[in-house]
C-alpha cells in the first residue's frame, strides 16, 4: 500500500471566476440610470411657478397677521405720542417756574449788592495786604538762609586755609630742626670735645619743644574739625 498525498492543490481565483462566467444582474445598472424618464422644460416651469405661488391658506394667514401687527403698532405709536406731549408740557412748566425763581433772586440780590460792594472792596484790600506781607516774609527768610549758608561756607574755607598754612609752617620748622640736630650729631661723633655735651643738651631741648608743638597742633586740629552750627531765624 502506498502513502497518501495530503497536499491541497492551489486554485487561481481569476481562473475560477472566468470559468463561472458573467454574474447575474442584482440591480439597476448605470445605463438604466441614464435612460430614466425625464420631464420637459415646460413641466419644470410649471412646477417652479407653483412653488412661488405657495398655498392659499399660508397667504391668507400672513395677511391676517400683518393686519394685526399694523393695528398694534398704531396703538403703540399713539401711546408714545401722548406721553411725549405730556412730558413736553411738564418740561415747559418747570422752565417757567425756574425763570420765576431766578427773577425773584435777582431782585433780592440787587438790593443787597450795594451794601455788599463796600464790604467786599475792604475785604479784597485786606486780602491783598496779607498776601504782600507773606511774600515779603518769604523773601526775607530766603535771603537770611542764603546769607547763613554763604557765611558757613566762607568760615569752613578760612579754617581749612589756616590749618594748611599752620601745617606747612610746622613742616618747615621740623625740617630745620632735624637738619640742625643731624649736624650736631655729626660734630659730636667727630669728637670736638666740650661741644658734645652742649649739643646733646640742645638736642634734648629741641625734642621737648617738638613734642609740645605736636600736642598743640593736635588740639588745634580737633577744634577746627568740629562743625560750626548756625541757627537760622
Amino acid at each position: 500500500m502506498g502513502k497518501r498525498d495530503n497536499r491541497v492543490a492551489y486554485m487561481n481565483p481569476i481562473a475560477m471566476a472566468r470559468a463561472r462566467g458573467p454574474a447575474p444582474n442584482s440591480g439597476p445598472t448605470i445605463q438604466d440610470y441614464l435612460n430614466r424618464p425625464r420631464p420637459t422644460w415646460e413641466e419644470v416651469k410649471e412646477q417652479l411657478e407653483k412653488k412661488k405661488k405657495g398655498s392659499r391658506a399660508l397667504a391668507e394667514f400672513e395677511e391676517k397677521m400683518n393686519e394685526n401687527w399694523r393695528k398694534e403698532l398704531e396703538k403703540h405709536r399713539e401711546k408714545l405720542l401722548g406721553g411725549n406731549e405730556s412730558s413736553s408740557k411738564k418740561k415747559e412748566k418747570k422752565k417757567k417756574e425756574k425763570e420765576k425763581k431766578k427773577s425773584n433772586r435777582l431782585s433780592s440780590s440787587s438790593s443787597s449788592s450795594s451794601s455788599s460792594d463796600s464790604s467786599s472792596s475792604s475785604s479784597d484790600s485786606e486780602d491783598e495786604d496779607k498776601k504782600q506781607g507773606k511774600k515779603r516774609r518769604k523773601k526775607k527768610y530766603r535771603s537770611s538762609r542764603k546769607s547763613s549758608a554763604s557765611t558757613t561756607s566762607e568760615s569752613e574755607s578760612d579754617s581749612k586755609d589756616s590749618t594748611k598754612k599752620k601745617r606747612s609752617k610746622e613742616d618747615c620748622e621740623k625740617e630745620k630742626e632735624g637738619k640742625n640736630h643731624h649736624r650736631k650729631r655729626k660734630k659730636a661723633d667727630r669728637g670736638d670735645g666740650p661741644l658734645s655735651s652742649e649739643s646733646i643738651s640742645e638736642s634734648d631741648q629741641t625734642e621737648e619743644v617738638q613734642a609740645k608743638k605736636k600736642k598743640s597742633n593736635e588740639e588745634k586740629e580737633k577744634t577746627a574739625s568740629i562743625p560750626l552750627t548756625h541757627t537760622v531765624v
